[in-house]
């Protein structure tokens, strides 16, 4: 092989990886209906009843994609699961909670260890991730299907959760414009699309794209300070 032969050969070489790396931004950059995985992701088996440490919380904060990486932060909690809650279809789909007629609410159930994590700090990093003064909905999604609330499993969590609310509401910051947040008991919840599963983690730069547009850090900023 010649010189000028060789150099052909490396240069279709580095222009057949720069292809590749130029779809792989293309696909991650692909609006999230153009690659939308329409199977459900099965229901986890309940992880909760081989280990009597572990338990589970739900809490609705407006998109589900923004919601679990808070939570995946804290040590102690074994998994994150985006889905549906509170509404009245059985097994609904993200266009139809997403339509706002089944009267869910997007959602993400957490189990954890609680020898290892308080449901008083999952409370707070609940907290600290949403508007709670907002009643039409989270951030630049409105409705009520992006409302923020806090489903409780058992009488421990209902009395924790009201105990923070009212800690909350006595700030000062909250008297002008009151805490909207509903706390309710937990009903069904249904895992929502595999596609959705750890979305930030598996698209960043759409996930990042959507945030900002959002302008979900600009309102926590504003409703908790630059410090979270």
């Amino acid at each position: 092989m010649t010189r000028t032969e060789m150099m052909m050969t490396m240069r279709r070489f580095l222009l057949g990886l720069l292809l590749l790396a130029s779809l792989g931004l293309i696909w991650d950059a692909l609006p999230f209906y153009a690659t939308a995985d329409s199977m459900f992701e099965a229901a986890p088996e309940s992880a909760t009843a081989a280990d009597p440490n572990l338990a589970t919380a739900t809490f609705a904060g407006g998109c589900f994609w923004c919601m679990e990486g808070p939570f995946d932060e804290l040590e102690g909690v074994r998994s994150t699961t985006s889905g549906y809650t509170g509404g009245t279809k059985v097994n609904p789909t993200y266009y139809e909670v997403s339509a706002g007629g089944t009267g869910h609410v997007e959602a993400v159930q957490v189990v954890y260890d609680s020898t290892k994590v308080s449901y008083e700090t999952l409370l707070e990093a609940f907290w600290k991730n949403v508007d709670p003064v907002d009643d039409s909905g989270q951030f630049c999604d409105k409705g009520s299907q992006y409302e923020a609330r806090i489903f409780v499993h058992d009488d421990q969590q209902q009395a924790l959760a009201e105990q923070s609310k009212q800690v909350l509401s006595a700030e000062p910051k909250f008297q002008a414009t009151p805490i909207v947040t509903a706390i309710e008991p937990a009903p069904t919840f249904y895992p929502a699309e595999d596609y959705h599963q750890d979305y930030y983690l598996k698209h960043p730069l759409r996930y990042k794209y959507y945030r900002t547009g959002c302008g979900r850090d600009r309102r926590l900023a504003e409703v908790w300070g630059s410090g979270g």
